[in-house]
C-alpha cells in the first residue's frame, strides 16, 4: 500500500471541521484512504464541500495535499489542525518552517488503522437502495450509504 501526507478536513460542520496532516495510507484501487481509525472513500461525484467520505458515518471530507505555504485551512475556516507528532520534522522540511506553531496546530499520535474492519463494512450487502435525488452518498456501485 501506498502511503502519503496529505491535508484531512471533516467537512459535516462547514469550514471550521476538525483537521489533520498526517501519512495516510491508499488502497490498491487508490478510491479509499485509511488514516487514524477511519477510512475514506472517494466520491464519484465530489461534492462541493468534500470530494470522499467516511465509509461509517457519511461524513463528507477534503482530502488534498500539503501547501507549501501552510495555509491548508480554507480561507473562510478555522480551528486547529491535529499533526501526527511521528511527522512533524517531514512537515516542517515540506513547508519550509523553522517551528510548528502551536496556536494552529494540536500535536497528536495517529491510531493504528484495521483495514480489515472496513473491507467487512464495505462488502456487505446494503439491505436499503433509493435512487432518489435526495440521496446525497453512494458508494461506487450505485448503493446508497446515507441521505440528507
Amino acid at each position: 500500500m501506498k502511503s502519503k501526507i496529505m491535508y484531512l478536513e471533516n467537512k459535516s460542520s462547514g469550514h471550521n471541521g476538525l483537521a489533520w496532516i498526517g501519512f495516510v495510507e491508499f488502497s490498491k484501487s487508490g478510491q479509499t484512504i485509511y488514516f487514524n481509525g477511519k477510512a475514506l472513500k472517494k466520491l464519484k461525484n465530489p461534492g462541493t464541500r468534500g470530494n470522499y467520505f467516511n465509509i461509517e458515518t457519511g461524513e463528507e471530507y477534503w482530502v488534498s495535499g500539503i501547501k507549501k505555504n501552510g495555509q491548508d485551512r480554507h480561507w473562510c475556516g478555522g480551528g486547529k489542525i491535529m499533526i501526527d507528532k511521528s511527522f512533524i520534522d517531514e512537515y516542517l522540511n515540506l513547508v519550509d518552517f523553522d517551528i510548528l506553531d502551536e496556536r494552529n496546530f494540536e500535536i497528536i499520535k495517529f491510531v493504528k488503522t484495521d483495514k480489515s474492519r472496513f473491507n467487512e463494512i464495505e462488502n456487505k450487502e446494503v439491505e436499503f437502495m433509493n435512487e432518489s435525488r435526495t440521496a446525497t452518498y453512494w458508494d461506487n456501485n450505485k448503493r446508497k450509504l446515507s441521505s440528507i
